[in-house]
């Protein structure tokens, strides 16, 4: 069950983020991927990453990051050879992945209707900031532009620092992890066939559930809370002797165990604390007097204690803190990938199947690597693969 997709070819025909992490999760997943790449310079990810020696060689960590498992092609997607060249691919494909601005691969004559045509049975799966229609489908959208109109931003930080990114591409992973999710759904339908429209921001304002939730229905406008639970006290981010803790005491017994555990029952005699609402609307008072005595013990100690007797608490950790945990490293989510030059320590399913994760069993492909193979399963000679590459079609 770790490859449930064997046996399915997805053409990925995407760039940076949120179009590569959807097929790289279907990659994890067993299918065979085949990313569509530009001749020269291919994936804008390959120039991106914190080693800029990597990115020189288009091989940037922002690129491996979500690219292993998969073969790559150049085409010139403007030349009529290479448009001919990825219908041929297409034709024998179960799914095809873009990330364009909309109309981009119409005006190419590479849009759904073109290649349905093609592949009647095609799975269509168009990735963009806003979706296929509406008033803003031309709009340019990276990550940063999502999160701040989705509502993300407004939301995240305190009343003072608001608005705050939040710190990782929420909004192309999101995108991206919605399209996988409908791809493997779609794969489903009998009979297949499909066009699959996913808007960034609105995968992003799926998550975000309770918020427009207490929006739409309770007629609460969503504010920034920082670490603060609105919907509970206490319950957020607190001082220890050495680093933060979360504590989500959100239940009346967590309370009283949470009150019992620090040897301050008494708190639970105060008028402003006696109730949850007491407690929400007194929440600083509140932190500040629990503090006093959090203060007195590393976190450690009171992460032990407090999970002992059923409250939810655990340390604040850096990433390579929780790399490194006993936790992560004991689940087998960072797989070794080797290279012909390195082993590469890269992010796995985050998925278990039957215990197994799975992870990518290939490395990240240089660019182009594997365009003489493919095409020459197209039935291309090896004169015509070469008359292409020295045309720059391939």
């Amino acid at each position: 069950m770790t490859s449930p997709l064997s046996g399915i070819r997805v053409i990925d025909a995407t760039n940076v983020l949120a179009g590569p992490y959807c097929t790289y999760q279907l990659a994890l997943l067993g299918a065979d991927v085949i990313k569509v790449e530009r001749p020269g310079s291919g994936d804008l990810a390959r120039q991106l990453g914190a080693d800029a020696a990597r990115n020189r060689k288009n091989m940037g960590i922002s690129f491996l990051a979500q690219n292993a498992g998969k073969s790559s092609v150049t085409l010139n997607l403007k030349d009529p050879r290479g448009q001919a060249l990825l219908k041929r691919l297409v034709a024998q494909a179960d799914v095809f992945v873009e990330n364009y601005r909309p109309g981009v691969l119409d005006r190419l004559g590479l849009g759904y209707t073109a290649l349905s045509a093609v592949n009647p049975s095609l799975i269509y799966c168009a990735i963009s900031g806003f979706g296929q229609d509406g008033p803003w489908r031309d709009n340019p959208a990276y990550d940063q532009i999502v999160q701040g109109i989705a509502g993300v931003m407004s939301i995240t930080g305190t009343a003072e620092t608001a608005p705050v990114r939040v710190g990782y591409p929420l909004g192309d992973t999101i995108g991206g992890m919605t399209a996988a999710f409908a791809v493997a759904a779609a794969l489903n339908a009998k009979p297949r066939g499909t066009f699959l429209d996913i808007s960034m921001t609105e995968a992003v304002l799926s998550t975000m559930g309770w918020v427009v939730s207490n929006h739409l229905v309770g007629g609460v406008t969503p504010a920034a809370n920082g670490n603060e639970n609105p919907t509970s006290a206490p319950s957020g981010t607190f001082k220890t002797a050495d680093q933060p803790v979360n504590i989500a005491a959100n239940k009346d017994d967590q309370w009283v165990i949470l009150t019992d555990v620090l040897g301050c029952a008494d708190l639970r005699d105060r008028p402003e604390f006696a109730t949850r609402e007491d407690r929400k609307a007194n929440r600083d008072v509140l932190r500040g007097t629990l503090e006093q005595t959090l203060v007195q013990k590393p976190a450690a100690h009171w992460v032990e204690a407090l999970n002992a007797k059923g409250v939810p608490c655990g340390p604040v950790l850096s990433v390579p803190q929780i790399l490194q945990s006993d936790q992560v490293q004991g689940r087998d989510l960072i797989a070794d990938v080797e290279t012909a030059h390195e082993t590469l320590q890269l992010t796995a399913s985050p998925v278990r199947m039957d215990g197994v994760r799975p992870h990518p069993d290939t490395p990240p492909p240089e660019l182009g690597a594997q365009t003489g193979d493919i095409l020459g399963g197209l039935g291309l000679t090896a004169a015509e693969i070469e008359t292409l590459s020295a045309e720059g079609v391939i």
